[in-house]
């Protein structure tokens, strides 16, 4: 396997990670020196982005592989670390989606980034409505529990 190479960082928003109120986040997606302006040609034209970062601040020993309680709230169940977005993944790598605010140089702006300030950003992608689910979206209760006060 070959080593990933962040393409840059989040810059502003969140200095430390809070797991809720994320929607009025505002950061910045600053590309490394790598790149030039021309790689964000015509991203622009598209309102949402793909983020992939790494949970650059969990530290490697707090890393779960099994099954625990979201958020560590015992009224949810016990499930596992696949069965949820939780930070301590074995990677340590998240995925989020983001409204696009504008592009200007190397610094994409961004709102509701749930990456904080110093996040190494991994990959970004255009969010395209086709590659949204297929089909109905189920889910349990208690990750829409969870999430209502996410965004």
């Amino acid at each position: 396997m070959t080593n990933i190479i962040p393409i840059g960082q989040v810059v502003g928003g969140r200095a430390e990670p809070r797991d809720d109120d994320w929607g009025g986040e505002q950061a910045v997606i600053r590309l490394d020196d790598r790149f030039g302006p021309e790689a964000l040609a015509g991203l622009d034209a598209f309102s949402h982005l793909e983020v992939v970062y790494q949970f650059h601040l969990v530290d490697p020993e707090k890393v779960q592989t099994g099954a625990r309680h979201p958020r560590n709230n015992t009224e949810w169940p016990l499930v596992g670390i696949f069965a949820q977005r939780g930070k301590n993944r074995p990677n340590r790598i998240g995925v989020s989606r983001c409204r696009l605010v504008k592009v200007e140089g190397r610094d994409v702006h961004v709102t509701g980034l749930d990456a904080v300030d110093g996040t190494p950003v991994l990959d970004l992608k255009p969010y395209m409505a086709e590659f949204g689910p297929i089909g109905e979206v189920a889910q349990p209760e208690w990750a829409t529990e969870l999430m209502r006060e996410y965004y």
